[in-house]
């Protein structure tokens, strides 16, 4: 009897785990937009669909939670139901003897905590809120709206450089992308329900290695308007806007106050990562639509002041991106061989290679900035590289695969370890770090905290270098007038883009959310192009939309995902050369075939040429 039910759990425990799988996988294919009442209805009618029926909360109560969820979406529920909805989840959730029944109403009650304001519209309104409505997942999550489904198509079709001129139409840095993108469009890929999510970001670089960027002709610009915009700042955000603006026909005027143009792409991210010769490309094509002036080593206000421009320019951009690193609040942090890990980025971005031949280095942070610095100080002949990260591998904010390659690297990752004080010799040099032993803690919003372990004694980490990744700073003092929130020194912007109380001048990018991502960056660009056409006085549309194949019945035969593969890591670790290889062409193929097309099969039909 014993053995029986024993066996008996263990079937329960992998039902439920199945189930919670599917559970995930089907959270993730819904993208903004969709109702998500009507969403967490058909989880419930999974979630019951897996019930034993042994259990009276799971069995029937999860029947009454369906149908009174069902009066809701359709719009013939009142409050009474609404309320007898949320007590029962409650009785099933302390109740029910699995986690198909308890996780299930608990689920409920997140949805009721999280969009109340929808489940009032369904009362009050009997319909949904503005705005809700079906969308394309992988396009709704790429913060540019790239066209994913079209440029994937003409992939598929060998039309290398109608795919990157799709790509074009919402995002100028097509290279740049294919090479270090976060790629949010592939989590919430619907393909992720079948088998895998398509490998979005592989296919763009597949694309791109065909064919160069800048020898693809960029789109016609529009008719010469006479306006002339100021683009203080040529990373990507900027670039992204000054492109924009010079398709759709206005001269566009960029202040960098570096020697060459790309921020953060160019002086924060590795060779290794992303080649410069690969990202010049990107910019040849940008600057090649012949509406666009740069003026290098050009300071604001140093070299030209704000009210210069304001006279000179019919509007101003103020993209300077987030490019200072931030110190380490702890004892020693002054001494010698303490030094910024995005300074040192932006050092080797110059050319100026660190020597840490024999040096042991110390990295302190957990994101791709630190993964960058760790694995940039391998390529620098350091002899020991070691990560110090308060939380757990797990936790850290880096793409996973970049720390899979630091660690490939020969990288240490000492997780669950706060930074302490840095030990200095009598010269104030660098000879060690301090480090007091973590626990994982409770949950706060949504993720779990770390506190002090305790009876554990701090270490000390002999070192000669410290490197230090915990953020990025925005340089915001040259526009502290420019209403600049005074704590996280970023520009208060309104929902057009433009700074309240300045009528022409516009912020986005780093500047204005913090530090994030590069295809972040880009979109805010965009956005902010299209609100100064409208300023302006215009609404343009970007010209030369590729002629789109015929969308084919999608293939729903279960196939594994291509992932692009790296160099030896014995070999790429004494080098900055880029350490990412391609897909092939038949690997290229099948991911192209792995695509659902949710624009035209599910979703509705999307337009393209969106700016």
């Amino acid at each position: 009897m014993q053995s029986k039910t024993i066996v008996y759990k263990n079937e329960m425990n992998e039902k439920t785990m199945r189930f919670l799988e599917r559970f995930v996988k089907r959270v993730r294919g819904n993208p903004p937009g969709v109702c998500p009442i009507a969403v967490q209805l058909s989880f419930l009618q999974s979630a019951r669909s897996q019930t034993c029926g042994k259990c009276v909360p799971c069995r029937d109560g999860l029947e009454q939670v369906e149908r009174m969820m069902s009066l809701i979406v359709e719009g013939k529920a009142d409050m009474h139901v609404f309320e007898d909805m949320v007590s029962l989840c409650h009785i099933i959730e302390d109740t029910a003897d699995c986690a198909i029944g308890y996780e299930a109403a608990r689920t409920v009650l997140e949805s009721v905590e999280l969009f109340k304001d929808e489940y009032m519209s369904h009362i009050r309104d009997h319909r949904c809120q503005p705005g809700v409505g079906q969308k394309v997942p992988c396009i709704s999550y790429c913060p540019a709206h790239v066209d994913i489904p079209n440029y994937i198509a003409l992939i598929g079709e060998h039309r290398y450089a109608d795919a990157i001129n799709c790509i074009r139409l919402d995002n100028p840095f097509p290279t740049a992308c294919a090479f270090i993108c976060e790629h949010p469009c592939e989590e919430k890929c619907r393909r992720d329900i079948l088998d895998s999510p398509v490998n979005i970001r592989g296919l763009k670089k597949f694309a791109v290695d065909q064919i160069s960027a800048d020898k693809v002709k960029v789109p016609e610009c529009n008719v010469a308007t006479g306006k002339k915009v100021a683009v203080t700042g040529g990373g990507p955000s900027g670039l992204t806007a000054a492109y924009y603006l010079s398709l759709m026909g206005h001269k566009v005027t960029v202040f960098e106050e570096r020697d060459r143009l790309g921020g953060m792409l160019r002086f924060g991210i590795p060779n290794y990562r992303l080649p410069k010769d690969r990202l010049d490309q990107d910019i040849n094509a940008i600057l090649s639509t012949g509406n666009i002036e740069v003026r290098y080593n050009t300071r604001i206000p140093d070299d030209i002041s704000m009210e210069e421009l304001n006279d000179s320019f019919d509007a101003i951009y103020i993209s300077i991106g987030a490019q200072a690193g931030r110190n380490v609040n702890v004892a020693g942090a002054d001494a010698n061989g303490v030094y910024s890990a995005v300074d040192m980025l932006s050092e080797i971005g110059r050319g100026n290679i660190p020597d840490y031949t024999g040096k042991r280095v110390v990295v302190v942070g957990g994101g791709n900035v630190a993964m960058d610095a760790s694995r940039s100080a391998i390529r620098c002949r350091a002899s020991e590289v070691t990560i110090v990260y308060r939380r757990r591998q797990v936790d850290m904010p880096a793409l996973a695969s970049e720390v899979q390659g630091a660690i490939e690297e020969g990288v240490e990752l000492l997780t669950l370890n706060a930074p302490g004080r840095i030990i200095t010799d009598e010269d104030n040099n660098v000879s060690g770090f301090e480090i007091t032993p973590q626990i994982i803690s409770e949950y706060f919003n949504g993720k779990p905290t770390v506190r002090e372990a305790e009876n554990e004694e701090k270490r000390i980490i002999p070192c000669d270098v410290v490197l230090v990744a915990i953020g990025q700073d925005i340089v915001s003092g040259p526009f502290a007038e420019y209403d600049v929130h005074p704590r996280r020194k970023n520009f208060e912007i309104e929902p057009t883009t433009r700074l309240p109380h300045y009528e022409k001048i516009f912020a986005g990018g780093d500047c204005v959310f913090g530090p994030a991502t590069v295809i972040k960056a880009i979109g805010a660009g965009k956005v902010a192009a299209v609100n100064i056409d409208e300023y302006l006085g215009y609404h343009h549309k970007i010209l030369g939309v590729p002629d789109y194949p015929k969308p084919k019945e999608n293939d729903r035969t279960r196939i594994g995902r291509v992932h692009l593969t790296d160099r030896s890591a014995r070999e790429r670790r004494n080098d900055f050369e880029a350490v990412e290889n391609g897909m092939t062409y038949a690997e290229a193929m099948q991911e192209c075939r792995k695509c659902l097309r949710c624009d035209h099969f599910g979703c509705g039909v999307v337009e393209g040429g969106r700016v």
